[in-house]
């Protein structure tokens, strides 16, 4: 699928009217949200790591992979309420990291590296 097309299908499920003020509440449920379904698919893995010496059944992806949709969702939506498409997240992302790969920064801290 279409990562803008993605986002805007995506939007029309958001409870909340579009605002671009970051005071609004439903930018900060999209934040809230993201964190929250960022750590619920950490816990799952986490959950896999103990409890199955990191040996994923089917059906443990499966999990894993409704908890990304869930990411997805909020990464969408944060985006789209700062007035960014998808794709342009995607682009920039791809840039920095190639960016990073051709200096040997892949590794280290620090956004700007």
């Amino acid at each position: 699928m279409n990562l803008n097309k993605y986002q805007e299908q995506a939007g029309g499920f958001d409870l909340y009217d579009l605002s671009l003020d970051l005071n609004s509440p439903g930018f900060i449920e999209k934040v809230l949200g993201l964190v929250g379904e960022a750590g619920e698919t950490a816990d799952k893995i986490k959950k896999i790591l103990r409890d199955k010496g990191g040996r994923a059944g089917a059906d443990d992806v499966e999990m894993i992979k409704k908890e990304l949709g869930d990411v997805l969702w909020y990464v969408a939506n944060v985006a789209r309420y700062l007035n960014l498409s998808l794709s342009d997240v995607a682009e920039g992302n791809i840039k920095k990291l190639s960016s990073r790969k051709k200096r040997g920064k892949l590794h280290g801290e620090g956004d700007e590296r």
